[in-house]
């Protein structure tokens, strides 16, 4: 079997005590296919007292990918969008030139408590599209495709997979299934599903060809050969995530994305000056780090 690369996740405190695994951007690997930033969030209980609400901050050259297993968030733009983010739908925000926004706790949840377990993804944007027009488009669950493949059941959430075709328009060639093995189940994943692919394990290890991946790890894998994914005594969902390399490096910092280094140089001026919008019915904002990127 060919070699492959295993990215552990790190922990980052996103404030008040909310706390991600982060596997990209990872040492020696940034990007898999257009993403770039890869955020394993719960599970988690959020009860009233709870502070995991993420006040409004902006973005840049860059496109959110939002999927929940279970819970809900309230998304709120300077576009004036507002969605309440539910389980299996697939919330695409593309900052472009630049938006600012908020995820929180829905009003109406306001006095329960609940389970708040997803992913969010950064998709790098093509370099002809890195200052696009901002927006934000969600696509309910019942319109993500679901098929049965194998012994799984996959949905193919972002891009081509199996004849079957996710609505979800990304501006750059890229791919996001959901996959969940019954214990002991086994799908074969098929060569070129996409030029780079990677694979995270979200709660149970797996076998690939007969090596271990464990969980909440994420795996480079080669491209050029089908390979068979079985689970072991416990049923597993994975996330396989890929799509065409990104053909030129990104700059990252804080919240920012771009090919150019005086572009987020800019962005934080701009942020900092209150040039960069307001998100209707909010005033709270989350202010510039203090550790400033040098250029």
């Amino acid at each position: 079997m060919a070699a492959m690369q295993t990215i552990t996740a790190h922990d980052k405190d996103l404030g008040g005590g909310f706390k991600v695994r982060r596997l990209l951007p990872a040492m020696g690997r940034q990007s898999i296919g257009p993403f770039l930033f890869f955020d394993h969030f719960g599970p988690v209980t959020v009860t009233p007292e709870s502070e995991h609400d993420v006040r409004p901050h902006p973005h840049i050259g860059l496109a959110t990918v939002t999927y929940l297993f279970s819970g809900a968030i309230m998304h709120r733009d300077s576009l004036g969008s507002v969605q309440q983010i539910e389980p299996g739908a697939i919330n695409w925000m593309t900052a472009g030139k630049g938006i600012v926004h908020s995820e929180r706790r829905p009003q109406a949840l306001a006095q329960t408590s609940y389970v708040n377990h997803g992913i969010q993804l950064w998709a790098a944007l093509p370099v002809e599209a890195e200052e696009a027009e901002p927006s934000f488009v969600h696509t309910p669950a019942d319109a993500i495709p679901q098929l049965q493949v194998g012994d799984a059941t996959v949905r193919v959430l972002i891009g081509q997979a199996w004849g079957q075709q996710s609505p979800v328009v990304s501006l750059a060639p890229a791919l996001y299934l959901d996959i969940q093995l019954p214990a002991g189940g086994a799908l074969t994943l098929p060569a070129g599903l996409a030029q780079e692919v990677g694979l995270y394990t979200v709660d149970a290890a797996v076998t690939l060809d007969g090596a271990t991946l464990y969980a909440q790890t994420l795996t480079v894998l080669p491209t050029d050969q089908a390979m068979l994914l079985r689970a072991g005594d416990s049923a597993v969902r994975c996330m396989l995530v890929g799509g065409d390399a990104l053909l030129q490096r990104r700059h990252i910092w804080w919240n920012f994305v771009s090919t150019r280094k005086e572009r987020i140089v800019q962005a934080a001026d701009d942020w900092e000056a209150q040039r960069m919008g307001h998100v209707p019915g909010e005033t709270e904002s989350i202010p510039l780090p203090e550790r400033r990127f040098k250029p």
